[in-house]
């Protein structure tokens, strides 16, 4: 065995190799690896942790604030040392301050009430972006699957044409027919050649489109578990009015309106009085620094109670209170024709779902009257009743019903997904 041979081996060992690596997918993995790895989500659960940021400072409101400062200075002549020694001529200071607010109208509640709502609209936003992901998951799954049934069908039906050829061409070597029927199949051969070349690149690019959505972006190393076969069930009758009430959508604009309405109260308290206490320490060293007794030290401290009470400003607080309440009521408005029209979508996808179950029962019947009727068509052309071109005309109807089958049912599958986002149960 020759170097070259040798190697041609290996070659093909390596990639066979290669294909029994290949990991196999289902739905259930794609959605678990996108629910880990999607940009998308992963953008949402920083939004979560930076609203979880947001609670701790508005926790950190209700408690003392400490603050402190260092100085020092030097005077040069004749500043320094000026008036018999009363400004000295270097000094250094340290003071620290604390301050409490004892009461503002019920703000730092609000504020606290209010970044815990910020989180809980954050959250919701991640199921909405999760629900989305997993839906454009289980489309481009099944969209793979689409493609490598469209594979198989296309290699089918150019082994059809080959062995059509096959005999079209003894029949034109034994001066039965004429050459054009010859040469229509081998057309239709050249078609069924380029349809094969396409389906794979539609498969390549189906794969990029799952492993985007998954967070596998750029790969397409891994193969699909299902297949087109299965059963398709109709969708029960159930109360689709308030299925709606279970999308995320709704969880999300209702935790909007409840922040709306902290905020119409956090204005109110505006008409309130606020209260704060705070005390300082200060300290200073330096020449004679000492006002009091001219020692080289100073140390003292003070402390400041503070009320302030709103009395007149022209209607300014009252305004945004207005505002805040039409806001409210915008809001609310939203929220109420928002699931009107997750209604409208639900009631849709029920109506999809269930007319893609009657497509596949008209397509099954179109297959089947096309494998027939194919079959009638071999016969009458070994019997010398019919032409090439007939048989042809029949293969062509075959695969048309075969690939309308793949489509009717790869639709199903995106309308089953499509009708679980609907009512909130994609997951």
């Amino acid at each position: 065995m020759n170097f070259r041979v040798i190697c041609t081996l290996a070659a093909a060992m390596a990639v066979q190799q290669a294909f029994a690596q290949a990991p196999v997918l289902t739905v259930a993995d794609c959605q678990q690896m996108a629910i880990t790895q999607n940009k998308k989500i992963k953008a949402a659960q920083y939004q979560i942790d930076a609203a979880n940021a947001a609670v701790q400072s508005a926790n950190a409101n209700a408690y003392p604030s400490i603050d402190g400062s260092v100085m020092g200075v030097y005077l040069g002549k004749p500043i320094g040392g000026a008036l018999n020694g009363m400004i000295p001529e270097y000094v250094g200071s340290a003071s620290v301050s604390v301050t409490q607010p004892v009461y503002a109208g019920g703000k730092i509640q609000l504020g606290k009430a209010a970044a815990a709502k910020g989180v809980s609209i954050q959250q919701e936003q991640k199921a909405l972006s999760t629900a989305d992901v997993l839906f454009n998951v289980n489309k481009a799954y099944w969209q793979v699957v689409q493609v490598k049934e469209k594979i198989v069908l296309a290699q089918k039906y150019q082994e059809m044409l080959q062995g059509l050829q096959r005999e079209l061409k003894n029949a034109y070597d034994a001066g039965l027919i004429y050459k054009n029927d010859l040469l229509r199949v081998e057309v239709n051969q050249n078609e069924a050649s380029l349809q094969l070349h396409q389906a794979h690149d539609g498969l390549v690019m189906a794969k990029l489109a799952l492993a985007q959505v998954t967070g596998m972006a750029g790969q397409t190393d891994f193969n699909v578990a299902d297949s087109v076969s299965g059963d398709f069930p109709e969708q029960a009758a159930q109360d689709l009015a308030s299925a709606a009430e279970n999308r995320p959508e709704i969880r999300l604009l209702n935790r909007v309106l409840e922040v709306e309405q902290l905020q119409r109260k956090m204005l109110k308290a505006d008409f309130l009085p606020t209260f704060g206490v705070s005390a300082a320490g200060m300290g200073a060293a330096g020449k004679k620094v000492n006002i009091s007794n001219g020692k080289d030290l100073m140390a003292s401290w003070y402390g400041i109670a503070s009320i302030s009470v709103p009395i007149f400003d022209w209607g300014k607080k009252a305004g945004k209170v207005k505002e805040q309440t039409l806001k409210i009521a915008a809001r609310q408005q939203e929220l109420d024709n928002t699931k009107e029209l997750l209604g409208l979508e639900v009631q849709q996808a029920y109506l999809a779902l269930n007319q893609s179950v009657k497509k596949i029962r008209t397509s099954r019947l179109s297959l089947e009257q096309a494998a027939e009727n194919l079959k009638l068509a071999n016969d009458r052309l070994k019997a010398g009743t019919i032409t090439g071109k007939d048989v042809l005309e029949a293969q062509t109807i075959w695969q048309q019903a075969y690939s309308s089958t793949i489509d009717s049912k790869v639709e199903y599958r995106i309308q089953e997904a499509a009708y679980r986002k609907a009512t909130g149960t994609l997951h």
